[in-house]
């Protein structure tokens, strides 16, 4: 057989082998610089003309073909960057002017965090620019910075404003716009737009009636709107592998499309009819989920899914993949720098090349549905898994159980949310009970993430350096080819399973971890606190609880913590109450404990919600009295009965309230002291002089507002500091760490040490470290 008619048996490498060569062309041309990308051209053009002659006319054919794509996708991302560096609004932009802009609207608007409160985030393309006395009409994007005035503002809609322009830093765009206001509206959306915008509104009010999980869910299958997604439950579907769910994939289009296949079979259409409704339905999905980057890449991922479904589907999936990357890099070469796109395109080649050789091993023992939902997402998943560890430094180890699980229920619950969204147009009624129905499906999968979260292993650990991953690497190609070989038979493939389940049900022995004789460990959670207390085997006191319950509840896991007499929260700033219902789940709590200060009110809500759901009430921490719990005594500093309240809502007020804790054990002296600033630290230091410790807990995470006279009079041999890396505080100061390091004080942070513990060995007081 030639060269150039492969076997039909394995998939037609040769346009994939051309994707690849076109996203090298898009990393060339947004990495490299542009006479570096020239020469590498270069060389590759010396190199095939040296080995064309030695090659069949195919093959130099195809290393021809590779050339090319690579020299336009790198082509094209250099025009396109210099489009956007070279051009009025990133000239305006580098002099941080103020210009009046016409813009249309590109992506809908969504809130994110800003440095001092929330914004409104969107996309746009400017279209007309006065400023420094000069007026441009071009076409050009641009990221806008807005507030509450903008909440209103659709997409598709042509705004007029006024605003300050800032270099974008690789956004792909030209500038960012910061305004302030509502703006003039010129021109309201188009009518594809207002009908895509009242299928959403129409599949929001079909499910508005359901929990705030299942109302947040529907919408984010069926077209990618996850705006009300609870942050926490987020987590949940981040740690079992269940993410994609959270937005616009290929499989939401292949579920829609195939769906709408399906029923113009029903109807009669056949030949080429058929293609037509496919392409419609395409049309319509981009238009209900947006036509943002993510939305395209998905629609021609799921395009690549249902070719691959009909005859000899997976050499004309592998075709399509080749030639959906090739497209989409020239059309969008920034595409080549996308973490989403690169999991879109990884995901799908695992299901196309490995995903036939998996399911026929194991349809030799399993039915053929069973077969292919187990090796559809089995696949998926280990194709992706170098990728997924080298951006959360984490490899799920239950992502393919959830998949499996959860996938019988995604399928009803887009297609009911979707219909529902269309028949609740003309008769709203019969729309909301199809929301219903998917809300009932939705609930299944909110129930896998929540209990896949829970597992004693859902993700473990995994380095993010060159050998870590290259070993990851060399294990998943080992997976992949040993796989089929294992699965064929009934025992090998049963043992499989075994391991897999195993796996999730049994926690691995972290080496070391926590020391001999522990008395506190110091979570690393973030830009927050969370500090555990060993009170007895398996039972702590813990003290405050971060802003991640995900992250409390491994650090809990790691300690083997299953029972807690106490929590006790200092104050409630989220990144010390946020982490509660983390601590709470799955272990029994006796009781929970705060300051008497309820500020601030978000604070003070979501402890009330998560303590009354664990069948708790929150009580105010007795002041000065000594209590013992197991190995424990501790005795509260801080707040006197005297304090207030209520508070102005200053930060500054919630912080000064906080619980201060001294504790012992085992003859060591700990002082807990949450955030207090220097007002209250004087005020301690007035009211128990004299206060010696052995270790502290740096207050309000080692800031610079400190009263160094007490600190450094406490006497710590050990100062400990819960600190997030790279936070926009500065915490923790130079100017508090490296006086109590002159003490003589040994200081441990977590941003650098992760978990830190305190531990007594033979009466001795020593320090450790999880790095």
């Amino acid at each position: 057989m030639s060269d150039d008619a492969p076997d039909r048996d394995v998939p037609d490498l040769r346009l994939p082998l051309l994707g690849v060569g076109a996203w090298a062309g898009g990393l060339a041309g947004h990495l490299l610089p542009a006479g570096l990308t020239l020469a590498v051209v270069a060389c590759a053009a010396v190199a095939l003309l040296v080995v064309r002659t030695r090659v069949s006319a195919g093959r130099a054919l195809t290393l021809c073909g590779l050339l090319l794509v690579f020299v336009a996708v790198a082509a094209s991302a250099l025009l396109r960057q210099q489009q956007l560096e070279r051009n009025p609004v990133a000239s305006l932009a580098g002099e941080h002017a103020v210009a009046t802009l016409e813009l249309t609207v590109t992506a809908d608007p969504r809130v994110v965090e800003g440095k001092y409160a929330e914004q409104l985030l969107l996309r746009a393309r400017v279209t007309e620019v006065a400023g420094r006395g000069q007026v441009h009409v071009l076409g050009t994007p641009v990221v806008v910075l807005a507030d509450d005035g903008w909440a209103e503002v659709r997409l598709g809609s042509r705004v007029r404003t006024l605003g300050r322009l800032s270099p974008a830093d690789g956004q792909g765009a030209a500038a960012v716009l910061s305004v302030h206001g509502a703006p003039e509206l010129i021109g309201g959306p188009g009518m594809w737009w207002r009908g895509a915008d009242a299928v959403r509104e129409s599949l929001s009010a079909s499910v508005a009636h359901r929990p705030p999980s299942q109302r947040a869910l529907v919408p984010a299958l069926v077209d990618g709107d996850d705006s009300g997604l609870d942050p926490h439950l987020a987590d949940d579907f981040r740690e079992t592998g269940l993410t994609h769910l959270l937005a616009v994939s290929g499989t939401n289009l292949t579920l829609v499309v195939g769906f709408l296949l399906v029923v113009a079979r029903w109807c009669g259409v056949r030949g080429r009819w058929m293609y037509l409704v496919g392409s419609l339905g395409i049309a319509g999905f981009v238009l209900l989920a947006r036509t943002e980057p993510s939305v395209v890449r998905a629609a021609a991922m799921g395009t690549v899914a249902l070719l691959s479904m009909g005859t000899d589907g997976r050499r004309r999936g592998a075709r399509a993949l080749g030639a959906a990357v090739v497209a989409l890099l020239l059309l969008d070469p920034l595409l080549a720098m996308s973490v989403g796109f690169a999991l879109s395109v990884t995901a799908t080649a695992g299901i196309l090349l490995l995903g036939p050789g998996w399911r026929d091993a194991l349809q030799r023992w399993l039915p053929r549905w069973i077969a292919e939902a187990i090796a559809i997402p089995a696949t998926a998943q280990v194709a992706c898994t170098p990728l997924v560890a080298a951006i959360s430094g984490q490899v799920s180890v239950v992502a393919v159980v959830a998949n499996l699980v959860a996938a019988p229920a995604v399928g009803p619950a887009t297609v009911l949310g979707l219909v529902g969204g269309l028949v609740g147009l003309v008769w709203p009624p019969v729309g909301t009970l199809l929301g219903t129905l998917a809300a009932l499906c939705v609930a299944w999968i909110v129930a896998v993430a929540r209990q896949g979260a829970q597992l004693p292993t859902p993700a473990v650990e995994w380095g993010t350096g060159f050998w870590p991953l290259a070993a990851l690497t060399v294990l998943a190609l080992v997976v992949a080819l040993l796989a089929p070989y294992l699965l064929r038979r009934r025992s090998t493939g049963l043992a499989c399973c075994g391991l897999l389940v195993a796996a999730v049900l049994v926690r691995p022995p972290t080496p070391g971890w926590p020391p001999a004789g522990w008395a506190l460990v110091v979570c690393d959670v973030g830009q927050g606190d969370a500090l555990v207390l060993h009170a007895a085997p398996r039972t702590a006191v813990v003290v405050d609880a971060g802003p991640d319950p995900a992250a409390v509840d491994e650090c809990l896991r790691r300690l083997d913590v299953t029972r807690i007499p106490l929590v006790l929260l200092t104050h409630f700033h989220a990144d010390h109450v946020d982490g509660l219902p983390g601590v709470l789940a799955g272990r029994r709590v006796d009781a929970v404990e705060v300051t008497r200060l309820a500020d601030p009110p978000d604070g003070v809500e979501l402890v009330s919600e998560a303590a009354r759901d664990a069948g708790l009430q929150p009580a105010p921490a007795p002041y000065a009295a000594t209590r013992t719990v197991g190995d424990l005594r501790f005795q509260v500093l801080w707040p006197p009965p005297t304090s207030p309240t209520t508070g102005p809502g200053d930060g500054s007020t919630a912080n000064d309230s906080s619980v201060v804790l001294l504790v012992e054990v085992g003859g060591v002296r700990l002082l807990l002291c949450g955030d207090v600033e220097p007002e209250a630290q004087a005020a301690l230091a007035r009211t128990w002089p004299g206060l010696r410790v052995d270790v502290l807990k740096v207050p309000h995470h080692g800031s610079r507002y400190q009263d160094l006279p007490f600190l450094l009079g406490l006497g710590a041999r050990v100062a400990l500091v819960s600190v997030g890396e790279d936070n926009d505080y500065g915490h923790p100061a130079a100017s508090t760490l490296e006086p109590l390091a002159a003490s003589g004080a040994e200081v441990l942070r977590t941003d650098l040490d992760g978990d830190v513990a305190v531990a007594i060995r033979n009466g001795e007081l020593y320090a450790a470290s999880q790095s």
